[in-house]
């Protein structure tokens, strides 16, 4: 795997999903093809009951793929899985039709992380830090060793992976 993996953590609830939605077209604006892994605590079901491929998967299949001309998915059944392996899951990707891979979540890999921080959280920011968080994007102000990124500035957190990438494709 060679396409770049950056996580986006974050206390539950501080807007994760919120800045994916508005950072991914930006990044695609540059021209930045950007592949999304969602770290879910929930059961997570994409398929719909009632339909053939729910039916087909629920009796046993222990992967079902979903296609049609437009998309398709692979769901694959893991009850004896511990924990979850990012690099594995990120393997599954194309990485000839990627440059950069976004994690929601997974906030104790060993990957460059950008940390959001909401100053209303009533949460500690050490919580969600650690030795891999490249920036952070938050709400206030506050001395730190890394980039302060202005959570509300969707073009400045967009800038930064930008340049981000490209000092990673340079070196």
């Amino acid at each position: 795997m060679t396409t770049p993996i950056l996580g986006i953590v974050a206390h539950s609830g501080s807007g994760k999903t919120t800045l994916l939605k508005q950072l991914i077209p930006y990044l695609r604006d540059r021209q930045i093809r950007v592949g999304l892994i969602k770290h879910s605590h929930h059961s997570v079901d994409i398929d719909t009951p009632g339909k053939d491929s729910y039916e087909l998967r629920k009796a046993g299949a222990d992967q079902t793929m979903v296609a049609s001309s437009n998309r398709w998915a692979l769901m694959t059944e893991t009850p004896e899985a511990e924990e979850l392996d990012l690099h594995f899951l990120a393997s599954r990707f194309d990485d000839s039709t990627l440059d950069l891979i976004l994690v929601e979540g997974f906030k104790r890999e060993k990957i460059a992380k950008i940390a959001l921080f909401r100053a209303a959280s009533g949460r500690e920011i050490d919580d969600i830090l650690d030795d891999f968080v490249i920036a952070i994007a938050t709400d206030t102000f506050f001395k730190w060793s890394v980039p302060l990124l202005d959570l509300n500035n969707i073009a400045e957190i967009g800038e930064f992976i930008v340049n981000w990438l490209s000092d990673r494709s340079s070196s």
